[in-house]
């Protein structure tokens, strides 16, 4: 049984969903996104209120309801408010600056890492050249990207140097004198 599924999706204001057949399309504020469901879900809106049913009992049916309730979820929440992941910079020298779309960044290798931006993607700064901002409107994206980011030098476990997401904990190993 999917709670999950079960729950009713409110419309915030200024977004407006069209649905035909298992494509749904989501307008909002911040931009526009549109998904295919699965075959086995069925989605009706009456008023402001989304629900999302299964078609049948099958276990693939149970299996997709959640997800898709989720995924239309998660399309209205960022185009009223948008997502936003951020990503900290830790190690002497260790530098992010944006140019133009693009993010570069110095970490350590003999040149630096230059990442463009899939489309609907922005890079900034925080207060410091240490603190990366990812934004979007699709989860989904904004999370692959900053993943992406992350992966140009995961965050080492004996000095804990390299990127990382905002509180992520990265546990330290001791290391071969026994120091802490």
């Amino acid at each position: 049984m999917s709670r999950i599924g079960r729950r009713p999706i409110e419309l915030p204001a200024k977004v407006t969903v069209t649905i035909d057949g298992q494509y749904v399309s989501v307008k909002g504020p911040k931009g526009e996104l549109a998904r295919s469901l699965p075959e086995q879900v069925a989605i009706a809106q009456d008023g402001n209120i989304l629900a999302v049913t299964r078609r049948n009992e099958s276990r693939a049916a149970r299996q997709r309801h959640g997800l898709a309730r989720t995924l239309v979820a998660n399309m209205i929440e960022g185009v009223a408010k948008g997502y936003e992941k951020r990503l900290t910079i830790i190690g002497v020298g260790y530098r992010a600056q944006v140019q133009g779309r693009n993010l570069v960044l110095n970490v350590g290798y003999s040149q630096p890492v230059e990442i463009q931006p899939p489309d609907g993607i922005q890079f900034a700064l925080g207060e410091k050249n240490t603190e990366v901002i990812v934004s979007g409107i699709n989860k989904e994206v904004v999370g692959n990207t900053a993943a992406r980011i992350r992966a140009v030098r995961p965050p080492e476990v004996y000095k804990g140097k390299g990127i990382r997401y905002q509180g992520e904990v990265v546990r330290q190993k001791a290391g071969k004198t026994g120091k802490k």
